[in-house]
């Protein structure tokens, strides 16, 4: 760590304060002794990214009371913590997209004018470090060099941002080497929002109650986070930068920037296929990213398991990283049935928030293991046991766990090249309707298929389907302009594509087909290999080929012996079910889409409402 001592007007001045800045970056510097000046700190920390910075991060929590260290028998170098009740998730309606036009922001988002908004973040952060120490974050999004990634500043004033930028992103003076005097560079401010007086008591996990914004401004590549200090609210580098400014910088750079797993497939004969995909919550994102499959002789391993950026290299092949360096995953329902290798990596090494805590000293939530324990501490601190009728662990509790940790992390994982990608799954969780899995026509069709992608807000009962949300390509919330440009930004790239033979295929998957009594057709976990081992199958041959599918109204749907059953005890009549056309269903969703579609006005591009009116036409030609 570089440090510079209290004075009375903290500067990063390093002749004033006799300390070296680890970068002479002009713009840099100016941003951090501007942020320095607005929120007045008692010093200013330049975080360096060593294991040393973070163990003394850790300790100094432990000693405040922010972390409890876990037992290190149990779970080594690992520690808990409670967040305040009042700050326990992202807060969207707090969420702002501060482009310079209001309709550039589109529908799906909150705008605020730009600079009535940082007028109000100024009053906001002026002063708002008093008492506490400002830590300057550089760090890169992807391996740091590589042609895909990008580099940000964070400036905050909470060490547990510290601690969990440093496992989620690529952090310290080897990211201000590569970012040299460059001023292309994503500029962070953060704050909890509490200031210290010089007598006031801190606790152990400060935010501010009554104000929280989180503000993009993406002509100029700015963030400024206000009053969390949970998740995405505060780590900077994770949804705000990797997905709202990077959809922004995509857009302008004709790339992508999206919601989606990377996943390495490898047949028994040894062939590779890299897959991306996109799923909204609750829909098995990180369980299919680890995922272990049943299918003799197939393996699945990870690259990432929640964004991907995506550029076309040299051979006009898309290729993807995975910007981050960590997992940030929702600990409720993650065990060794769904998902062994989650399990397996957050063993030592990771930070676990509002999760319960045992009486020997390790972490618990809600389906880890069965039974519960006997009694537990939950994450308000109260005494639980089974019997008790509240939760052990908030909903969203979470561990932050380092990927390289993960026993199938791919050898790949951080090659600066990205790995090429030969298919893109949309999905959702839909209990009737959508087939199992179903291939795009095209790139446009599977544009389309992307753009209606929704799961259901209620569970499926006795034939009745809850409430659609639609939630297009998983980037409701994180796309950080006007989706209706977003899907035009999408068709440009399929346009645009310099070999357009080798643009990834576009599938849609649906794991979760319910039967009339609301059972599960398909078991799902690991017999989700069986789908992508069609698909590995699919792209290896034209989307033509027949060996392996039929052509329908809504796409390329597999035929039923053409997904690999061995071992697995369903029916041809489910397989059947799994598999049709649902022809009234799909013309029953038409004025749903039709809706949705409304919301995007003239930004709608057209070839999207092709697509919808072909779907409409062939349904009826098939009815």
């Amino acid at each position: 760590m570089t440090v510079l001592l209290p004075t009375e007007s903290p500067q990063p001045d390093a002749t004033q304060q006799g300390a070296a800045i680890p970068t002479t970056n002009a713009k840099l510097l100016k941003f951090v002794e501007e942020m320095a000046a607005r929120c007045t700190p008692s010093r200013v920390v330049w975080a360096n990214g060593s294991a040393a910075e973070y163990d003394e991060l850790c300790h100094l929590m432990v000693q405040t009371g922010t972390f409890i260290k876990l037992d290190e028998a149990k779970r080594p170098n690992s520690y808990f913590c409670r967040s305040d009740p009042a700050d326990v998730a992202r807060v969207e309606q707090s969420t702002f997209i501060c482009s310079e036009r209001r309709s550039d922001a589109g529908p799906t988002n909150n705008w605020a004018e730009p600079a009535e908004m940082k007028d109000k973040l100024a009053k906001l952060f002026a002063g708002c470090m008093k008492g506490r120490t400002m830590y300057v974050i550089p760090y890169s999004m992807g391996p740091i060099g590589s042609p895909i990634a990008k580099i940000g500043v964070e400036v905050t004033d909470s060490p547990y941002v510290v601690v969990n930028m440093h496992i989620m992103t690529r952090v310290g003076t080897k990211v201000l080497e590569v970012l040299g005097n460059s001023e292309d560079f994503v500029r962070g401010l953060h704050s909890v929002g509490a200031p210290l007086d010089e007598t006031a008591a801190d606790v152990p996990w400060p935010c501010n109650a009554e104000h929280k914004y989180i503000c993009h401004f993406p002509e100029t590549r700015e963030i400024q986070s206000f009053g969390s200090g949970y998740g995405g609210n505060a780590l900077l580098g994770k949804k705000c930068h990797a997905l709202r400014i990077a959809s922004v910088q995509a857009r302008d750079e004709g790339w992508l920037a999206e919601h989606m797993l990377i996943l390495k497939l490898t047949s028994p004969q040894g062939v590779v296929k890299y897959i991306a995909a996109a799923f909204p919550s609750a829909c098995g994102k990180t369980n299919l990213a680890m995922m272990e499959p049943t299918l003799l002789g197939w393996k699945v391993e990870t690259i990432g398991d929640d964004i991907a950026w995506m550029k076309f290299g040299a051979d006009g092949q898309l290729y993807a990283i995975n910007p981050e360096a960590g997992f940030f995953g929702v600990a409720p329902g993650t065990s060794m049935k769904s998902n062994p290798n989650a399990m397996r990596t957050i063993t030592q090494g990771a930070i676990f928030t509002n999760c319960a805590i045992t009486s020997d000293g390790d972490v618990w939530w809600e389906d880890m293991t069965k039974p519960a324990p006997d009694h537990l501490i939950d994450w308000t601190r109260r005494y639980w046991t089974h019997k008790s009728k509240r939760k052990a662990a908030h909903p969203n509790a979470r561990f932050t766990v380092p990927a390289k940790q993960c026993p199938v992390i791919a050898a790949e994982w951080e090659d600066p090249r990205g790995v090429p990608i030969s298919a893109i799954l949309f999905g959702g969780r839909r209990a009737c309707v959508v087939p199992l899995a179903n291939e795009a026509l095209s790139w446009q069709h599977g544009t389309f298929l992307g753009s209606i992608m929704a799961s259901e807000t209620t569970a499926a009962a006795a034939g009745k389907v809850g409430a659609l949300r639609r939630d297009p390509m998983a980037m409701l919330p994180f796309c950080g302009y006007h989706m209706g440009d977003y899907f035009a930004h999408w068709l440009k790239i399929g346009k645009d594509a310099p070999k357009l033979e080798k643009l990834p295929r576009i599938f849609y998957v649906n794991w979760f087909r319910k039967n009339a009594e609301g059972k599960f057709l398909w078991p799902g976990y690991g017999e989700n290999g069986r789908v992508l081992k069609w698909v590995f199958e699919r792209v290896c041959k034209p989307a033509s080929d027949t060996a392996l599918a039929v052509k329908t109204a809504i796409g390329y749907l597999p035929k039923p012996e053409a997904i690999d059953r061995s071992g697995l005890s369903i029916d041809d009549k489910n397989m059947k079910e799994l598999l049709k056309v649902d022809v009234e269903g799909w013309l029953a969703e038409i004025p749903s889409i039709k809706e949705h579609y409304a919301k995007f006005g003239d930004r709608l591009p057209q070839g999207l409402t092709d697509e919808l009116e072909s779907l409409e036409h062939r349904l009826k030609s098939n009815s």
